[in-house]
């Protein structure tokens, strides 16, 4: 008999788990996994990262800070994939998989590619786990005001390149 109840409890406590589980994946991220994906400069370009929302927060100079390396998303190190050579603001960019990073500033950007991929985003101090010397390629790109405010981080590849655009900013990126 005390057998019995203890079986019974058990049951309904691994019920209970299972339930409890079940719902809390129910629940969506705060920063969502997404991946903008397209053709620019003949190469298949994709970007993945997880999109954080602004939630009535200033973005940039202030949630993201500008003149601080940033991990261009939230969560991981956002990656960023080509799948042919390709020319970046100019400037070669060989095809592979590389983690993006971004320097925001007030009027100019700088994008870094970085060969080491997989890496959790930033640190527990608040610093980006950026190698400095895995860095593959680091481009210029001027900030604009967007017609309309985007409340989440997106990502957009275009066939002239790709677009970052997130609160009232855009910044995009030449690709040839």
């Amino acid at each position: 008999m005390k057998n019995k109840f203890i079986l019974k409890g058990f049951v309904m406590f691994t019920c209970m788990l299972i339930a409890f589980a079940g719902h809390a994946q129910d629940k969506p991220k705060a920063s969502p996994a997404k991946t903008a994906t397209g053709k620019a400069g003949g190469a298949n370009i994709a970007i993945s990262y997880s999109a954080p929302s602004a939630k009535g927060r200033k973005v940039f100079g202030e949630l993201v800070p500008f003149d601080k390396v940033w991990r261009a998303g939230a969560n991981e190190a956002t990656i960023f994939e080509t799948d042919k050579d390709i020319m970046i603001e100019g400037q070669k960019l060989p095809a592979g998989k590389y983690s993006l990073y971004a320097l925001p500033g007030d009027s100019e950007w700088s994008f870094i590619f970085n060969s080491q991929t997989g890496q959790w985003g930033i640190k527990r101090g608040g610093e980006t786990s950026k190698d400095a010397s895995k860095d593959v390629l680091t481009v210029k790109a001027k900030p604009a005001k967007s017609a309309s405010m985007a409340e989440t981080l997106a990502y957009e590849v275009t066939p002239t390149g790709f677009l970052l655009r997130w609160e009232n900013t855009e910044v995009p990126v030449t690709i040839k």
